[in-house]
């Protein structure tokens, strides 16, 4: 009977009191045990393994017979002769010998000690598993001879360098010259670039036989030779950019179920799979290693190799961020696109100009093609949440990036589609009442076809559309909301006051009246430039073209602004601002020709032709066009091209009330000026005005000139790289003469004809103070 043992488990109450160095004693006793029991364990098993060799013998000889001699048994010299042979024993006999031979514990036992054979055994373990808990020992390579150099100190402290001693018997390497590594490394990249075509080729011949291929040279990814590795990783990079390009297929892969891999199928479907699944699979480790790539070189941080080098891993990168750039843009529909986006957005804030510029190239182009706003949406947001993560201390590139969304309307109401009737199939009791059986059934058949047909032309309804733009819209309104009420001295201003410009007309009604003041409130603080004071104008007219319109607000504030401060534009830095002052115009008076009066459109046109005398050729086009707008728009504007005065009052230039300013007692003088300028397409404007703006006739404009808006004319005959930034006073005309080739003849001319006849009228006025100027000073 086995003894019960009496030993109670300490519990842990008691384990909790016992102290940690009394622990770590039963610890080590409890090892020194175990190492003591493999030792002798060891021992009885080398002698078990000498004895069962020495046992297997030919002839067996009695027990007595043989002596101890260190560790092996051989039998006596003398008594070998006196031993029987193995033909004169029984069978019984060798049978028994044969039997002790193979109990080997028997055979090597020590007679003399008393501990039984079993005693050093552990219980319920076998022999195998003691084996194989037994330390090894592996044969490990000689320790080479360091030389300790001089360390070296960092942020993190000092680190030691050693560098190993050279081997006297290691015979040097030759030394080439330039001409031969030239020359090897020449033959090395043609070897690269024939092994990528070949494999680039077989991947593209036949994709889903050879999609193990695309393991093979994402491997060449990590070329070691430093020779070659950069151009060869470089080529790798682009080669799987246009290989996945290729042959990825235009659904987006999920990864089965379990059922569906238990479930048989044909050996066509399980190809088919296998295929889906390696080429996920390589594209995910393709993105994993470009992301590596830049991460790198953000960090600074060489591989332990140093195979490429610190300047040479910016090369790396740039490849890097183009083909995530190309893969964002050509595959938007397949896996792991939001990776890419959460990798591309961030890069628009970088440091390097050319890499942040590739990736808002790529963001842009992706939202022009986006058709339905899925990818949009997903781009709105990681850029929304890197705004607010970086405390809106970002470029303003990355929010001018929204004035690209395809967004044109957000309706509230339901769409025409919608509104029209839909489709009305046969109830049961119609088709019972008029349908043979036969026609039921085809009928049926027919109704279940058009449902399916209906169905799939609705995938990507307009109903999915609009709600998907109005939660991107709302997404980008959020941002500018945040930034317009948290940082409104941030560079990023600007880009918020044009995004609400362009958007304006489908912000929600309730926001009208708050936005409203928080605009006219930047405007009159003065605390910003004069461009983003047009977008403040800009923005506040566009809400009130749209659903504004049924709001009682009176902008007057706004005309007047904008009236008042048109004299800020000249023909330097400022020219480019009057794309954005045509634009106001349009939207002000044109648009909202109801609400504006006789007057203010007078005194507008009357300063817009004064304007178009001092800023370049384009913007006097541009100008001169919203002109013969306004005319058609407006009645009795011929009254500005008749020297006699309407009503009392003489006209008040400096005044900066549009509708006090009476400028119905003034004419467009400026227009006999501008039709002998050297531009010939402000000439021809500016003899169309003259003469009434006809529509028909000898005076009317060609057809090119006539449909075109006035932005797309200013756009069209800028003059880039022609604007010029010193102040107005100190302009030199000189500085016109390759573009301007008649300007001597025609200013002295006009000048002279200016002071004489106008001297009265504007006396006050900035541009002829500047013409005065130009002529006192003898600058002509």
């Amino acid at each position: 009977l086995k003894r019960k043992n009496t030993k109670r488990v300490p519990s842990f109450r008691k384990l909790l009191r016992t102290s940690k160095i009394k622990l770590d004693n039963k610890l080590k006793n409890k090892q020194y045990k175990q190492q003591s029991a493999a030792k002798k364990y060891r021992k009885e098993q080398k002698k078990l393994r000498q004895a069962v060799r020495d046992a297997i013998c030919r002839k067996p000889f009695p027990l007595e017979e043989y002596k101890k001699k260190t560790g092996c048994y051989y039998p006596v010299k003398d008594e070998e002769e006196d031993a029987l042979p193995l033909d004169m024993m029984d069978e019984d006999d060798l049978k028994l010998m044969q039997d002790l031979a193979q109990k080997a514990s028997f055979i090597t036992r020590d007679l003399s000690s008393n501990e039984p054979v079993h005693i050093k055994k552990k219980k319920n373990e076998s022999v195998i598993d003691r084996y194989e808990k037994m330390p090894r020992r592996m044969q490990t390579e000689p320790e080479k001879e360091l030389i300790h150099l001089l360390p070296i100190k960092d942020k993190g402290g000092i680190i030691p360098q050693t560098m190993e001693k050279p081997d006297a018997n290691e015979e040097p390497l030759p030394v080439l010259t330039p001409e031969e590594m030239a020359a090897q490394r020449k033959r090395k990249l043609q070897e690269r670039k024939t092994h990528i075509a070949a494999l680039a080729a077989a991947i593209l011949s036949d994709p889903e036989n050879h999609i193990k291929k695309l393991k093979e040279l994402r491997s060449m990814l990590m070329e070691q030779d430093p020779y070659v590795a950069v151009i060869v990783r470089k080529l790798v990079m682009v080669s799987l950019m246009e290989i996945f390009k290729d042959i990825v297929p235009s659904y987006k892969i999920r990864p089965l179920t379990e059922a569906e891999k238990a479930t048989k199928v044909k050996k066509e479907t399980q190809k088919l799979r296998e295929f889906e699944e390696g080429l996920v699979s390589q594209y995910k480790f393709y993105l994993e290693n470009l992301e590596q790539t830049i991460k790198d070189w953000k960090q600074r941080k060489l591989k332990k190799s140093n195979v490429i080098s610190l300047k040479a891993y910016k090369g790396l990168a740039e490849i890097a961020v183009k083909c995530l750039c190309e893969l964002l843009v050509a595959l938007p529909h397949f896996n792991f696109h939001n990776n890419i986006i959460v990798l591309i957005v961030p890069l628009m804030n970088d440091t390097s100009k050319k890499i942040s510029e590739l990736c808002f190239e790529a963001v842009k182009q992706l939202f022009k093609q986006d058709k339905l706003g899925i990818a949009s949406l997903g781009v709105v947001k990681v850029i929304s949440g890197l705004v607010k993560g970086r405390n809106y201390n970002v470029r303003p590139e990355v929010l001018k990036v929204f004035l690209h969304l395809r967004i044109k309307e957000v309706e509230l109401k339901k769409d025409s589609e919608d509104i029209a009737p839909k489709k009305k199939f046969m109830t049961y009791k119609e088709k019972r009442k008029n349908l043979s059986r036969m026609q039921r059934k085809w009928k049926k058949a027919e109704e279940k076809l058009e449902r399916e047909l209906l169905e799939a032309e609705a995938s990507e309804s307009k109903e999915k559309k609009l709600k998907l733009h109005t939660e991107t819209l709302n997404i980008v309104f959020l941002t500018y909301f945040r930034i317009l009420k948290k940082t409104q001295n941030s560079p990023l201003l600007p880009a918020v006051l044009e995004g609400l410009a362009k958007f304006a007309h489908l912000i929600n009604v309730e926001f009208f009246d708050d936005l409203l003041i928080v605009l006219h409130s930047l405007i009159a603080s003065g605390g910003i430039t004069y461009r983003e004071t047009l977008h403040c104008i800009l923005s506040a007219f566009h809400i009130l073209s749209g659903q504004g319109d049924v709001l009682n607000i009176d902008p007057m504030k706004f005309y007047t602004h904008l009236y008042k401060t048109l004299f800020s534009l000249h023909a330097g830095g400022t020219n480019d601002d009057i794309g954005i002052v045509l634009q106001c115009l349009d939207v002000m008076l044109t648009k909202r020709r109801k609400q504006v009066s006789q007057q203010r459109a007078l005194a507008f046109v009357k300063r817009l032709s004064t304007l178009g005398l001092h800023v370049l050729p384009n913007s006097s086009i541009g100008i001169l066009a919203t002109n013969r707008v306004l005319m058609h728009t407006f009645p009795k504007m011929d009254l500005l091209l008749d020297n006699e005065s309407q009503g009392s009052g003489v006209y008040l230039p400096e005044l900066e009330e549009p509708e006090h300013c009476n400028a119905q007692n003034t004419a467009l003088w400026e227009l006999h000026l501008l039709q002998r300028h050297y531009h010939p397409i402000v000439q021809k404007f500016a003899a169309h005005l003259i003469v009434g703006a006809p529509a028909e006739g000898s005076g009317a404009l060609p057809p090119d000139l006539s449909r075109r808006p006035a932005t797309e004319l200013f756009e069209t005959y800028s003059m880039k790289g022609m604007t010029f930034n010193p102040p107005v006073a100190s302009l030199r005309f000189s500085d016109f003469q390759d573009t301007f080739s008649q300007r001597d003849s025609f200013l002295n001319e006009e000048l002279n004809e200016l002071l004489q006849k106008h001297n009265s009228e504007t006396a006050m006025h900035k541009p002829l103070d500047f013409a005065k100027h130009l002529k006192e000073s003898s600058l002509l």
